[in-house]
C-alpha cells in the first residue's frame, strides 16, 4: 500500500515558520517595553491580592485588524491610561486570534492581509511589533491565549491572559495557562456554567506536563509549576450574569472551592446581548454593586473602538470603514471615554476603604 494513503491524506502542504527564537531577536524587548510589561502583570498581581485599591480594565477592540488604527487607538486610551490611573487600571485589549463555531476570518496572527493568504509568518511579526510598540509607549496589553504555539513568540510583551469561553474547558488551555508568566481570566462556558471555570482554576493552579515547542521551535516536554493567579471572568451564557445575584452566587462557588474570590466581569459578549449600547450600563451595574459594598469585582471588560458598531469584512478592503470592528461590535471612542470617567469619579473615594 502507497505511504500516501496512510499519512499526511489531507493535508495539502506545510510551510516552515521562523522559530520563537528568530522573531525574537529581529524584535527584541527593550528596557522600556519589559518594565512596561512586568509593572503591568504586577499591578493586576497585586489588585488580585488586594493589595491595590484599584480595579483593573481590559478595553480595547475586539480584535486587532488595522495597524494603524490600534496605534491611534492605543495613543488615545494611553492618554485616558494615565488620567484615571489612581482608580482605574486601563489595559488594552490586543486580541489576534478569534475563535471560530464555523469559519470565518481567524484574526490578525492567522490572515494579516484578510484575503485568505493565511501568511501566519507575517501575522506572527506584525503582531510582536505592535505589542512592542504599545509596551514602549507605556501601555500594558492583554490577549486571549488561544494557539498553544503563539504564546512562544508574544508573551513576553502581555500582561494579562484570557481562556475564552470555548476553550475554558480544553485541558491542552489549562495546561498552557499553568505556564503562563500572566495573571489569566477563565471565562464561564458559553452556557453561562461556572463549573468548567471553577474546575479550570483549581487545574491551572497545578503543575502540568505537557508537549510544546521550546524558543527554537523544537518539540519539548513542557513542566509547569502553576500559576496562581487564575480568575474568574462572567461574560454571561444563557442569560446575562453581571448582576448582583449572579455575582454573590459565583462568589459562593468560588468559597465552596475554596478558591480566591476575584471576579472579572466582561461587559460584553451575553452580558451586553452583543449589543454595544448595553456595555456602559453593564459597567455602571457592577459600579453600583461595588458602592453598596461588593468586594469581590477587581477587573472589567470593555470592547471599544474609535468608531461605533461592526462591518463586514469584503473583498474591496478599501471599502472597510477607520476604526470599525469587523468582528463583534465595539462602543466608540467618545463613549469609552464617558463611560470610564464616570467610573472613575464615582469610585475614587471608595476603592481604598476596600483595602482597610
Amino acid at each position: 500500500m502507497s505511504e500516501n494513503l496512510i499519512d499526511n491524506i489531507n493535508v495539502l502542504s506545510q510551510e516552515l515558520l521562523p522559530t520563537p527564537e528568530e522573531v525574537m531577536e529581529a524584535l527584541p524587548l527593550t528596557g522600556a517595553a519589559r518594565e512596561t510589561v512586568l509593572s503591568g502583570r504586577n499591578v493586576i498581581e497585586e489588585i488580585l491580592d488586594r493589595k491595590d485599591h484599584r480595579i483593573f480594565v481590559v478595553v480595547g477592540p475586539c480584535s486587532i485588524h488595522d495597524i494603524d488604527a490600534a496605534h491611534d487607538y492605543a495613543r488615545r486610551l494611553k492618554a485616558l491610561h494615565d488620567e484615571l490611573n489612581d482608580t482605574l487600571f486601563l489595559v488594552m485589549r490586543v486580541y489576534f486570534e478569534k475563535p471560530r463555531t464555523t469559519v470565518g476570518w481567524k484574526g490578525l496572527i492567522n490572515d494579516p492581509h484578510l484575503d485568505d493568504s493565511f501568511r501566519i509568518d507575517e501575522g506572527l511579526i506584525m503582531a510582536r511589533r505592535l505589542l512592542r510598540d504599545m509596551a514602549e509607549m507605556g501601555l500594558p496589553t492583554a490577549t486571549e491565549a488561544l494557539d498553544p504555539i503563539s504564546p512562544q513568540y508574544l508573551s513576553d510583551l502581555i500582561s494579562w491572559s484570557a481562556i475564552g469561553a470555548r476553550t475554558t474547558e480544553s485541558q491542552t488551555h489549562r495546561e498552557m495557562a499553568s505556564g503562563l508568566s500572566t495573571p489569566v481570566g477563565f471565562k464561564n462556558g458559553t452556557d453561562g456554567s461556572l463549573t468548567v471555570a471553577v474546575n479550570a482554576l483549581h487545574s491551572v493552579s497545578s503543575p502540568h506536563s505537557f508537549l510544546g515547542i521550546d524558543r527554537r521551535g523544537r518539540c519539548a516536554i513542557t513542566r509547569t509549576r502553576g500559576n496562581r493567579y487564575g480568575h474568574v471572568v462572567l461574560r454571561g451564557g444563557s442569560r446575562p450574569n453581571y448582576d448582583s445575584v449572579s455575582v454573590a452566587m459565583c462568589e459562593k462557588e468560588l468559597k465552596e472551592s475554596g478558591l480566591p474570590t476575584n471576579i472579572v466581569v466582561d461587559c460584553s459578549h451575553a452580558n451586553s446581548n452583543k449589543d454595544p449600547a448595553l456595555q456602559p450600563l453593564v459597567l455602571d451595574n457592577c459600579m453600583n454593586q461595588i458602592l453598596e459594598g461588593n468586594q469581590s469585582l477587581v477587573g472589567m471588560m470593555i470592547e471599544s473602538n474609535i468608531n461605533w458598531g461592526n462591518q463586514k469584512l469584503t473583498s474591496d478592503l478599501s471599502a472597510l470603514k477607520y476604526g470599525v470592528s469587523i468582528t463583534d461590535a465595539c462602543i466608540d471612542w467618545a463613549t469609552t471615554v464617558e463611560c470610564l470617567r464616570h467610573a472613575a469619579d464615582r469610585l475614587r473615594d471608595v476603592l481604598p476603604r476596600r483595602l482597610s
